[in-house]
């Protein structure tokens, strides 16, 4: 998993801001224009800009320009790295607490 951490950090790092998770969600449901996006939210349309270069950046939307209307669409594909790593994660809390539920259980059978 090693080879996948600089693309998860940076995917993280994009997640990690509420803003940014927030037009995350509102692009799972499909395409918006950075305008439209950008009305939900009291900031100034250079800040949330950042925002939106910050998500494309690291891969979780991408951004295509027809005339004056920028529009951003999920990438949802890299979503998939994420589940990925948690899923891995997932499996070892799970082994984890299945050892310590036997050990609980059956203390005889850990000895």
């Amino acid at each position: 998993m090693a080879k996948y951490s600089e693309e998860l950090d940076g995917l993280f790092t994009a997640l990690a801001d509420p803003t940014r998770r927030e037009v995350v969600r509102r692009l799972g449901r499909g395409p918006q224009s950075v305008g439209d996006l950008a009305d939900a939210f009291p900031i100034t349309l250079p800040s949330f800009m950042k925002h939106v270069r910050t998500l494309e950046a690291n891969g979780l939307i991408r951004t295509t320009k027809s005339g004056r209307v920028r529009t951003c669409a999920l990438r949802r594909e890299r979503l998939a790295l994420v589940d990925g790593w948690l899923a891995e994660q997932r499996r070892g809390w799970e082994e984890r607490t299945d050892r310590l539920e036997r050990f609980v259980t059956d203390p005889e059978e850990e000895q």
